[in-house]
C-alpha cells in the first residue's frame, strides 16, 4: 500500500485549516486517512507567537521509516522542523513573461528602434541644413565682392 503524508482541508469557506494526515494515495484529499499527525493553520501570522504548524515528530518519523512519501508542502514543513531534507527547486522559466507579454515587449522595442532611427535621420537632416545655411551666406558674401570688383 503506497502511503502519502499530505494535507486534508478542514475549516469553513475562506477560513482554511489543514490536518497533516497519513493516507493511502488512492483515497480522496479530504476522505479516509490512517492517522492524523499534525495541523497547519495558514490564517495565523507567519511571525506571530501562535504556532502555524504543529507536527507529531515521533509518528512522522515512524511513517517516513515505513515508506510514506510527503507531498511538497508537507516536505517544506518537515524540512523546517528538521525531519526531512527538501532540495531547493529552480524553475528559470517561471519568472519569464507570457507569450503575449513577450510579443508586446518586442513590439515596443521595435517602435523604440524606429523612433530612434527617425530621430537620428532628423538630426542628420538638421545638421546638413545647418551646414548648407552656413555655406550659403559665405557664397552670397563672396558674390557681391566679385560684383564690386568688376
Amino acid at each position: 500500500m503506497a502511503l502519502k503524508i499530505r494535507l486534508a482541508r478542514a475549516g469553513s469557506k475562506k477560513r482554511p485549516y489543514y490536518h497533516v494526515v497519513i493516507a493511502d494515495v488512492r483515497s480522496p484529499r479530504d476522505g479516509r486517512f490512517i492517522e492524523q499527525v499534525g495541523s497547519w493553520n495558514p490564517m495565523l501570522p507567519k511571525d506571530g507567537e501562535a504556532k502555524r504548524v504543529t507536527l507529531n515528530e515521533e509518528r512522522i518519523k515512524h511513517w517516513l521509516e515505513v515508506g510514506a512519501q510527503p507531498t511538497d508542502r508537507v516536505l517544506r514543513f518537515l524540512d523546517e522542523a528538521g525531519l526531512a531534507k527538501r532540495d531547493a527547486r529552480n524553475n528559470p522559466n517561471k519568472a519569464k513573461p507570457g507569450k503575449a507579454a513577450q510579443e508586446r515587449i518586442a513590439m515596443k522595442a521595435q517602435k523604440e528602434e524606429e523612433a530612434k532611427a527617425a530621430a537620428e535621420a532628423a538630426a542628420a537632416e538638421a545638421a546638413e541644413a545647418k551646414a548648407a545655411a552656413a555655406e550659403a551666406p559665405a557664397e552670397e558674401a563672396a558674390a557681391p565682392e566679385e560684383a564690386a570688383a568688376e
